[in-house]
């Protein structure tokens, strides 16, 4: 559970909310470096992620929420996810629900100028160990770990 919403706030009954994210790299100067945003309403730091709409696959869907919430493009690395983690979305309506997101490695190629969300968030290319110690959603560290075991 984040540490956000308290666990009686959650939707109890409902079934997971689909998502997709990604784990957004680039190779700087031979190190790896993943690329960091913070969320809209709380600024703590996190991966471009969010809901799979109807028809899409998890990495399509992954793929243009990286677009939207950061200017990125690239390629997906494998039609396998590097992992799962789910977590506690704060609704609209203030409730909780719990959200699993499958998250792919992305190679960013091309940063945009324009993108939907610019201006909402701020975004920092990291080494994967200080992503580690920046990410706020537990789930997302072994994650970070597995591709620098990889790298």
């Amino acid at each position: 559970m984040s540490a956000f919403v308290s666990p009686e706030a959650v939707i109890e009954g409902d079934e997971p909310l689909p998502q997709a994210g990604v784990i957004a790299y680039r190779i700087r100067r031979g190190e790896v470096q993943v690329l960091l945003m913070t969320s809209r309403d709380t600024g703590r730091w996190i991966i471009p992620k969010g809901n799979i709409k109807p028809g899409a696959s998890p990495s399509k869907a992954a793929v243009q929420e990286a677009f939207e919430e950061a200017g990125i493009k690239g390629t997906i690395v494998s039609s396998t996810p590097l992992g799962m983690y789910t977590y506690s979305k704060k609704l609209g309506s203030g409730e909780a629900r719990a959200a699993t997101v499958e998250v792919f490695l992305l190679h960013v190629q091309k940063h945009v100028k324009k993108w939907p969300e610019k201006g909402e968030r701020q975004l920092a290319w990291v080494s994967a160990k200080k992503a580690i110690s920046l990410i706020e959603e537990p789930g997302v560290v072994p994650l970070l770990v597995r591709l620098m075991e990889t790298g």
